[in-house]
């Protein structure tokens, strides 16, 4: 496995491959991999294409009272956990390779409509520095495959939207979200919950999936008369709930009744930690 730690490094492996016309698949993260990860590059891997791994800590992405230098780095077992598998590069940048002049003087890529509500709405610029640094990332390694998590659902959405609107021809693949034995969505951030709240938090995904059965069983039920009554349970549980709610898959229009197909979208949080998760409803 070749550890790139800057672009010029990265070009000298990629530029014989384009060469020989060899395909590419990328799976960009932020490091601190956990299974969730590997499952994205075993997926890559799978495509039978070279598979390069990006491990940044996008600064453009958080809010200055969010957990910039907080983010758990653990780059050795990155890098040990990923030569274990079989990526065959790993693209390690610094910031100033990402934005030589510094984030907040960088321009920004904005995805209209899709990045407004749930998690945008929340976190405004969020979205905007996610897709900032992912354009520059699928610039420098111009792969024929990129794969992310559909855990973070509503960003998979708008980077496919991103990619399709800058016509930029690349596959975006999704992956299966992975989870812990009792269902709780695998995250970095999960290690910031203390041993209380661990025994909590997979009180999201059972509710996520005891909504989605009834109204998928009463497809013309008011979802209110669903998703009340389940948010006042979580925060009765310790949950400040930040929103639960069903979206068309489409375009992420909020839908009072699931009339196509949508997902239930929920982030909470519990204690210090945001915990972030979704289920998706098809129409029929």
């Amino acid at each position: 496995m070749i550890v790139a730690r800057d672009p010029t490094a990265l070009r000298h492996y990629l530029d014989p491959l384009r060469a020989h016309a060899e395909r590419v698949a990328f799976v960009p993260t932020m490091g601190n991999l956990h299974a969730g990860h590997l499952a994205l590059v075993t997926q890559a891997l799978e495509t039978g294409a070279k598979v390069v791994v990006s491990i940044f800590v996008n600064p453009m992405q958080f809010a200055v009272d969010e957990d910039l230098d907080t983010y758990p780095r653990t780059l050795d077992a990155d890098l040990s956990a990923l030569d274990k598998i079989g990526a065959d590069v790993v693209f390690t940048p610094r910031e100033a390779d990402i934005y030589p002049y510094g984030s907040k003087a960088h321009t920004a890529i904005h995805v209209p409509g899709l990045g407004d509500g749930l998690c945008g709405k929340n976190r405004p610029g969020h979205f905007d520095g996610v897709c900032t640094v992912v354009y520059k990332l699928l610039e420098l390694v111009r792969p024929d495959i990129a794969i992310f998590g559909e855990k973070d659902l509503q960003q998979l959405l708008i980077i496919k939207k991103m990619v399709r609107d800058l016509g930029l021809q690349i596959d975006i693949q999704s992956g299966a979200t992975q989870r812990a034995e009792d269902g709780l969505a695998l995250s970095s951030r999960n290690q910031y919950l203390s041993e209380e709240e661990r025994a909590t938090a997979p009180l999201l995904w059972q509710t996520l999936r005891d909504c989605a059965s009834q109204l998928q069983a009463d497809r013309s039920a008011d979802v209110a008369s669903v998703l009340t009554p389940a948010r006042t349970a979580l925060e009765q549980a310790g949950f400040e709930v930040d929103y639960l709610e069903p979206r068309a898959l489409a375009d992420l229009r909020l839908l009072d009744r699931i009339t196509e197909d949508c997902a239930l979208f929920v982030a909470a949080r519990l204690g210090k930690t945001r915990l972030i998760d979704n289920i998706q409803i098809a129409a029929t």
